[in-house]
């Protein structure tokens, strides 16, 4: 059981955004986008080490629920329709503090195989 819990978790009115403050005073402010493609879920983490998938077109992805999960955890549902990511508050604290380092490896990922932050158009 961890020491660190949440003191609040609040989606911004746009529903982009992501706050969560802690009982030890820290808190941060997540992007649904970095919520969404650094999901703990398997479909996006893989079900072993090195199966974790790229997920690209997400910049403009919402939140548009929040689970909670026992009182370790909040399952966090997006307008794309994934909602298996079960999201500890572990894990929230750690993309808190090291988010902005993770995104920038995902961005650098979407541009080795020619992926977009921003969805595809569909043929005509």
């Amino acid at each position: 059981m961890s020491d660190i819990w949440p003191t609040e978790l609040r989606v911004s009115k746009d529903r982009h955004r992501l706050t969560v403050a802690f009982n030890d005073g820290s808190s941060f402010d997540l992007s649904a986008e970095m919520l969404r493609v650094l999901s703990p879920s398997a479909e996006v983490q893989g079900h072993g080490p090195g199966q974790g998938l790229t997920v690209p077109g997400k910049r403009n992805v919402s939140i548009i629920s929040m689970t909670p999960t026992g009182n370790y955890a909040v399952r966090i549902g997006f307008d794309d329709l994934h909602d298996t990511g079960i999201f500890t508050w572990n894990y929230l604290r750690e993309l808190g503090q090291t988010g902005d380092t993770l995104f920038a490896a995902y961005e650098s990922d979407l541009a080795e195989k020619g992926m977009s932050r921003d969805k595809a158009e569909k043929p005509r």
